[in-house]
């Protein structure tokens, strides 16, 4: 397995890879729901509601894809869109775990850098930590006693034997309540600090939709309070994984999608491999506003980076994105992601939280 540090931001020469991908109209991150199957009922769960596909379809009415069909399916949606980095979500990916251990070595052997993202509820086969490259994330919604409620039977208990000897990233979305109680995050860092199957602890925070209320929102202040704790919480448990500038990008995230650069630069596809999640992994109509999502906070703080004299990365982006469009105009094989165009329809707003049913 990769042991380098995971980074939700991209290193220099990433940047310059991906700028490369942008300027021939291709899409530098990919990320596939691979299958519409979970055996979690988790409150809140974004990928099952009503609009995560536009209002046309939902996750649990597509037909999604097994053996064979699968691997390549994958295999061929990188091939087309030959990005830098795959994450391999769903549903429950672990459930196609046959299927990923024929699929992670291939990417790796296409120097392609692949995620898979899961709630350990099914053991995490030990032989895909031999393969590079590759890198696991296992979701843990906050200490157990509200985590194991949430994400049951994806317990701490099942989670803590599913990891054993293997190596994991800790993903963390942030929740109001977690807050507002003296001391929560630092107990959460600090347990999975100590757990040698840990690499890395990212962080998120919840993302409504456009129109939501819910008890999970953060509020403007709620957000300030947050971003002055993580980067001290960093410095006390380097396995968080948290700069000062992501932090302020929970802050001040992106106003719109076409404002955020993890948008433009990512394509995103659901459990039949052909219907897109737009305008980002979040589908439906995500409040960008209030979002709280790792990779494109990172970004969104990157973009202001400084690379010569006045130019900064948003700047070399946006030019890429503009020559990459009419590249895509020219070619017979060309990959249009929607939020590309500015003039593609928008998704309706959401109604609010979905209870998944078992």
């Amino acid at each position: 397995m990769n042991t380098q540090p995971p980074n939700p931001s991209l290193t220099p020469r990433e940047v310059l890879s991906a700028w490369g991908r942008i300027l021939t109209g291709r899409v530098p991150l990919l990320s596939i729901e691979i299958t519409r199957e979970c055996p979690l009922s988790c409150p809140g769960c974004y990928a099952y509601g009503d609009t995560h596909l536009g209002n046309e379809v939902t996750l649990s009415q597509l037909s999604d894809l097994r053996g064979d069909a699968l691997v390549e399916g994958v295999l061929g949606l990188v091939r087309k869109h030959k990005p830098i980095h795959v994450s391999l979500v769903g549903g429950e990916p672990m459930v196609r775990h046959k299927e990923l251990s024929r699929i992670l070595p291939a990417l790796s052997d296409m120097g392609v850098f692949t995620l898979v993202v899961t709630s350990a509820v099914i053991p995490i086969p030990a032989e895909w930590m031999k393969i590079p490259r590759m890198r696991v994330a296992v979701s843990v919604d906050g200490l157990p006693e509200d985590h194991d409620i949430r994400r049951k039977p994806a317990t701490y208990e099942r989670i803590l034997k599913n990891i054993e000897g293997r190596e994991v990233n800790i993903h963390w979305v942030i929740t109001r309540p977690m807050l507002a109680r003296p001391g929560y995050l630092e107990d959460y860092v600090k347990f999975w600090q100590e757990r040698p199957e840990v690499n890395r602890i990212w962080v998120s925070v919840y993302t409504p939709q456009i129109g939501e209320q819910s008890p999970e929102m953060l509020t403007a202040e709620d957000r300030v309070a947050m971003a002055r704790q993580l980067p001290w919480l960093c410095e006390k448990y380097p396995k968080l994984l948290v700069t000062e500038g992501m932090a302020q990008a929970f802050v001040n995230p992106p106003s719109n999608p076409d404002d955020c650069l993890f948008s433009k630069m990512s394509a995103n596809y659901s459990a039949d491999l052909k219907t897109r999640v737009e305008p980002c992994v979040f589908g439906g109509a995500p409040d960008c506003s209030q979002c709280g999502c790792a990779i494109s906070g990172a970004l969104h703080w990157i973009r202001t980076v400084k690379v010569v004299g006045p130019l900064k990365v948003g700047h070399f982006v946006s030019g890429s994105i503009g020559v990459g469009r009419t590249v895509n105009r020219l070619r017979q094989d060309s990959v249009k992601p929607p939020r590309w165009d500015p003039d593609a329809a928008k998704p309706k707003p959401g109604t609010g939280l979905v209870q998944i049913g078992s």
